[in-house]
């Protein structure tokens, strides 16, 4: 007896093909769609990861920032290389004046890995001051030691405004357990900051962070991008 052909199965389809095609009739691409994008198919499966991925990244995102794309090549590729390997992907770092467009570029870059369709996406982003200010103690017995391992073990970590906090020992001795881990554990982190990351007549970064993160940064940043530009937000209200 002859095996049985499961209807909707690719080998009925195409028979069906034949048949039809022999009464002239020819089916139309999105007919065929079932085949080559249907549930079993890794492009099917990719869209559904990237669908769950690009919401889990909406959620993560303030509403002002929901339609940022990455448009600078460097941010571009060191998105791609995130999603290819998240773990040689190592440290994106913009700086720049206010205004510059830092931020968008950040969620820019991390919409662009979500929608890759990533077989794992876990994000968090936040500003550096309510960072610290999440991480200062609390009444709560160790409310700050599990938000600061929750930063710490994220595997995507945007750090906004790095470095506007005002500088501290206490600021610092948080900055490097977190730097630290990431560093240690080869986790995917953007960092986007006012001040240049070095800078040999004025206040840089390695002030802020300390010799001990900034050199963790030195080996952790695999792409700097220093943007340059008036302030995108005051020239648009003038322009309006």
């Amino acid at each position: 007896m002859a095996e049985p052909v499961r209807a909707g199965s690719a080998r009925a389809m195409r028979a069906l093909e034949r048949i039809l095609s022999a009464r002239g009739i020819h089916l139309a691409p999105e007919d065929r769609q079932s085949e080559t994008t249907g549930p079993g198919h890794p492009e099917w499966h990719r869209q559904a990861r990237a669908e769950y991925a690009l919401s889990r990244w909406r959620t993560a995102t303030p509403p002002r920032f929901r339609n940022a794309d990455a448009t600078l090549p460097e941010v571009v590729a060191w998105a791609d290389r995130a999603l290819a390997d998240p773990s040689s992907a190592g440290a994106l770092l913009l700086t720049g004046l206010t205004g510059t467009g830092k931020t968008y570029e950040a969620y820019g870059a991390l919409r662009r890995i979500a929608a890759g369709g990533p077989e794992r996406f876990e994000l968090i982003a936040v500003n550096s001051a309510d960072m610290y200010g999440s991480l200062r103690p609390s009444p709560v017995l160790g409310a700050s030691e599990r938000e600061l391992r929750r930063l710490s073990q994220v595997q995507f970590l945007l750090l906004d405004d790095f470095g506007t906090a005002k500088a501290s020992e206490w600021t610092e001795e948080i900055t490097y357990r977190l730097i630290n881990h990431r560093y240690n554990h080869c986790l995917p982190t953007i960092i986007t900051s006012n001040l240049p990351a070095r800078d040999e007549n004025g206040p840089d970064l390695t002030d802020f962070v300390g010799d001990r993160v900034a050199s963790r940064l030195a080996e952790m940043v695999t792409t700097l991008v220093p943007m340059i530009g008036a302030d995108r937000r005051r020239r648009s209200r003038e322009a309006a």
